[in-house]
């Protein structure tokens, strides 16, 4: 891992996004580019680049950047849609792909999806079957490195869109997580930050191969990512 790699974050004003140009700071193999639709306040001690632009000037200036990795993050609630499929979709599924496809043929190696648990391509849920319709796209464009998160319930500070069921969730999750045993485990509650770790471990990581990791898997990549600081 000494080589320094151009790694693009889009999704930057989400909550994993934010925590991510966090968890950045201090990575000297690390190059850290976020492309946004707009302006995000960046931490102290932040040494990245914030690009702003509109959705129709991505994929130029993906090519342009040419990056090694990306870290996806991008993703839309059912409310900010307007309860609207298709504006779901768009983000959830047409946009993550687009920017997939212009990465890949960029010449990224390794692309990182923040997904969710339970995403199925063929679930009855249509949240979770677009979430795994993305995940079965991205699969088809061969990336030498494939790395799908689904975390749990993400625990977070989020700055306005936080839903009334997540707060609540969230508030009852030291008590719910402990019913949740076996293979339900992948569904217990899990610290935001924790999920940006793991990204920037995969993001910068040399091993080729298509992984998927649920809360116990993102949790052992996030205390690699700490011990090799």
């Amino acid at each position: 891992m000494s080589r320094q790699r151009r790694v693009l974050l889009v999704g930057a004003t989400g909550l994993v996004g934010g925590l991510a140009i966090e968890e950045a700071i201090g990575l000297p193999d690390m190059r850290l580019i976020a492309l946004s639709r707009r302006i995000t306040s960046l931490p102290k001690g932040a040494r990245m680049e914030l690009l702003v632009a509109g959705l129709s000037g991505w994929g130029e200036m993906i090519a342009g950047l040419q990056p090694n990795s990306v870290i996806c993050a991008l993703g839309t609630t059912w409310a900010k849609s307007g309860r609207s499929e298709e504006r779901f979709r768009a983000i959830d599924k047409d946009l993550v792909g687009a920017v997939a496809q212009t990465a890949r043929k960029a010449g990224a190696e390794n692309f990182v999806l923040i997904s969710s648990v339970g995403a199925n391509p063929y679930s009855r849920q249509f949240y979770l079957r677009v979430k795994g319709e993305a995940e079965a796209m991205l699969a088809r464009l061969r990336f030498h490195r494939l790395d799908v998160l689904r975390p749990g319930l993400l625990r977070g500070r989020r700055e306005a869109d936080r839903r009334l069921l997540e707060r609540i969730g969230i508030q009852a999750s030291p008590v719910t997580d402990l019913f949740l045993q076996g293979n339900k485990r992948q569904y217990r509650s899990i610290d935001a930050r924790m999920v940006a770790r793991a990204a920037l471990q995969c993001a910068r990581s040399d091993a080729g191969g298509h992984f998927v990791h649920d809360n116990e898997g993102i949790v052992r990549l996030a205390r690699r990512l700490e011990q090799q600081r």
